[in-house]
């Protein structure tokens, strides 16, 4: 995700975001636009896919569904709604159990579970800015995945209403979902060796 080309004076909306282009993907962080480029690494979509799969087959007849970018994550703030929603995110993974937060855009209000993998060009606002809003939405678990370390790091809430420090888990464990129980995610399936 790289920084806005040039200075943003003016706070954006879901409303504006719909008029632009579909050839490219954006995301509002409070109101200030980035472009979702350079396209994720080979890494990545292979970590993507892998997780995908084991969420999908646990959540396969369940009232739960797993979504993976670009599919849009509106968190409107007090006195937004869906369409002036300033805050719009894409996580590279998303899950929904709440059937009345879907619509045809992708998803209104806090999902139950944020993942997203880091990259050059995302670890600073996965790890900073997209953290502080994912908190400040009461997002229950946030997963950051890192391909080069082969970690993953799952926050989870404190009563002040920020993340805790992370539970880091490595690329042979087993992490159980905390949103989602009886689901363990097999990290050996997730990392596996490159070519």
């Amino acid at each position: 995700m790289r920084e806005p080309l040039h200075q943003v004076s003016k706070s954006y909306t879901y409303a504006d975001l719909l008029t632009w282009s579909e050839d490219e993907r954006w995301e509002l962080l409070d109101g200030v636009p980035y472009n979702m480029t350079p396209a994720p690494s080979r890494a990545h979509q292979e970590i993507l896919a892998a997780l995908n799969d084991q969420f999908r087959a646990f959540l396969r007849n369940g009232p739960c569904r797993v979504y993976f970018a670009p599919f849009d994550v509106r968190l409107p703030k007090a006195g937004e709604n869906s369409m002036t929603a300033s805050p719009v995110v894409q996580p590279d993974l998303t899950v929904i159990c709440e059937h009345a937060k879907l619509d045809k855009h992708g998803a209104v209000g806090s999902p139950s579970l944020v993942v997203e993998i880091l990259s050059p060009y995302t670890a600073k606002k996965d790890r900073l800015l997209k953290m502080r809003i994912y908190a400040q939405a009461a997002i229950p678990e946030y997963w950051l995945i890192s391909p080069s370390e082969k970690t993953v790091d799952v926050y989870l809430p404190r009563e002040s209403g920020q993340y805790g420090a992370a539970i880091v888990s490595q690329y042979d464990d087993q992490i159980p979902v905390g949103v989602l129980p009886c689901l363990v995610i097999d990290l050996k399936q997730v990392f596996v060796e490159e070519d």
